[in-house]
């Protein structure tokens, strides 16, 4: 399934999976072990443990644009509106704040080697 690269501030964060039945969301060993991580959601604070729902956590699906952009978005990009995990993957890369999402087939992560 899908995965995407969680950066807070440029610094990846963790890591959000795409399962055939839940999403799931883990933040890094390293960046729990940092000196003050920062969570990126009040909703998901810093936490070893995995978190796992049946629907995108509502911070992410949160990040995804609405109305017009997402009309924009949806007919440029050919996505499906109900296709959540590709508009984030597709429309999250540079958001306003300071949550950024990259597909983790872009980077190093792609087969989760470097998930602890």
């Amino acid at each position: 399934m899908r995965k995407a690269l969680v950066r807070i501030f440029g610094v990846d964060a963790g890591l959000l999976e795409e399962k055939e039945d839940c999403y799931e969301f883990r933040y890094f060993q390293e960046y729990v072990e940092s000196k003050n991580p920062v969570p990126i959601s009040l909703l998901l604070p810093v936490r070893r443990e995995l978190y796992r729902d049946k629907v995108l956590f509502p911070f992410f699906d949160g990040l995804i644009p609405e109305g017009w952009l997402l009309d924009i978005a949806v007919d440029n990009w050919k996505l499906d509106i109900r296709d959540r995990m590709g508009l984030l993957l597709a429309c999250c890369r540079e958001c306003i704040g300071a949550v950024s999402i990259v597909d983790a087939t872009e980077s190093s992560l792609a087969n989760g080697d470097d998930v602890k």
